[in-house]
């Protein structure tokens, strides 16, 4: 009996090449009769060697603001804790929670009539004192003529004047105890040693209350004006001090935390002594007025500082710069349209907008959209222009290499 398996194994081969062979010609024929890509406006095709759509921006000159930014916390530009200075039960608040108000005013009454009964015991007993001082003198001035007329001893007159001293100097005791109870009444009426907003009211009417509290009866934040609390990098603090030691005052603006609204425009007021080791950062503070209250104690903010202006600067879209092996450069379009590869040295950068220190002018055609398949001396067909860049320049300033590094 014939081997089956023998017999039939020549035929897979030539079927597995037949099948192929078909294959092969069914991808012939597919790529024969294809439909030809739909050329676009202008003619041709996207294939061919045509003009390339783009849209395009023109350089322009503009002020442009270079700006460090950072995150800063709102602080009170002064807060005080009103606490009793005396010790007695509270009869008496004259404020309300949030309350706006001055230097002086009255806020809240202590019982009063223990300091008005310890005033009169002074005063009753200075009185006292100042009779015996009196008397002491008049005894004294008399020991003299007698000591003059040899009828008393030297001793004598010698005691009598040390009695009158020491009255008067029980005398000067007596007035600073009086000096002390009225001070003491004073405390009594709990005033605000500041101007600004109060806070929530910690302590109620009829409580006693003590000098030695740990709970304040209010805290007063001093709001107009207001200060900003934030950190710079090390590396950015030469271009402040430059700017501050020749006297110049530097711009701070304050935005929420989607950095959508500006909260508040002031200027930078102080810099700390140090830079922290720790984080490799300086604090600096700076003052708002506030006038329309926009700040909040403890509010995180968004801070701009505003370091130099240039005026007049080549300033265009971020989306222009591209990025490759030899460095930055754009594709400048010319009257003909063009393509012309042109490296540039970036300045600061806005973000949406970057400063650039050669390489264009002002007036030439920059390549905003479109630069996939660009290349040097290609033709482009211009579909439209896109936004110029507008003074001033919106948020922080950073240099190029950062951003692309980044």
């Amino acid at each position: 009996m014939p081997d089956i398996a023998s017999t039939s194994s020549p035929s897979k081969p030539r079927t597995w090449l037949i099948g192929l062979a078909l294959l092969l010609l069914l991808i012939a024929l597919v790529w024969w009769f294809w439909p030809s890509a739909p050329a676009p406006q202008g003619g041709a095709r996207w294939g061919d060697a045509g003009p390339i759509p783009v849209r395009v921006t023109t350089v322009e000159q503009v002020d442009f603001p270079i700006e460090l930014k950072a995150l800063g916390t709102v602080t009170a530009y002064n807060s005080v804790e009103v606490r009793p200075r005396v010790d007695g039960q509270l009869v008496k608040v004259l404020f309300e929670d949030g309350q706006t108000v001055k230097a002086g005013e009255l806020l809240a009454v202590i019982d009063p009539r223990p300091f008005e009964i310890a005033l009169q015991q002074a005063q009753g007993t200075q009185q006292e004192n100042q009779a015996q001082l009196k008397n002491a003198e008049t005894d004294l001035a008399r020991y003299r003529g007698l000591f003059a007329e040899d009828s008393i001893a030297k001793q004598t007159l010698d005691t009598q004047e040390a009695l009158v001293g020491q009255y008067r100097g029980t005398l000067k005791s007596n007035q600073a105890a009086v000096a002390e109870a009225q001070l003491n009444l004073q405390f009594t009426q709990v005033k605000a040693p500041i101007a600004g907003r109060l806070g929530l009211r910690q302590v109620d009417v009829g409580n006693l209350v003590t000098a030695g509290d740990e709970l304040p009866l209010v805290v007063i934040n001093q709001t107009l004006p207001i200060s900003v609390m934030f950190t710079l990098p090390e590396g950015e603090l030469p271009a402040v001090l430059q700017q501050v030691r020749a006297g110049q005052v530097l711009s701070v603006e304050a935005w929420n935390r989607s950095e959508q609204l500006k909260l508040a425009e002031g200027r930078l007021d102080s810099l700390d002594n140090q830079i922290d080791t720790a984080t490799g950062t300086v604090k600096l503070k700076a003052r708002f007025e506030n006038a329309e209250e926009l700040l909040f104690p403890n509010q995180f903010v968004n801070v701009r500082l505003r370091v130099q202006t240039r005026e007049q600067a080549i300033v265009i879209p971020s989306a222009a710069l591209q990025f490759g092996a030899n460095g930055t450069f754009v594709y400048v379009v010319d009257s003909t349209g063009t393509v012309e590869v042109r490296p540039i040295v970036a300045g600061p950068s806005s973000g949406e907008n970057t400063l650039i220190e050669s390489g264009i002018q002002a007036g030439e055609r920059l390549v905003l959209e479109g630069t996939d398949r660009l290349r040097n001396g290609g033709k482009v067909e211009v579909l439209g222009e896109g936004p110029a860049p507008d003074s001033p320049v919106a948020p922080v300033a950073t240099t190029a290499k950062a951003r692309k590094s980044a």
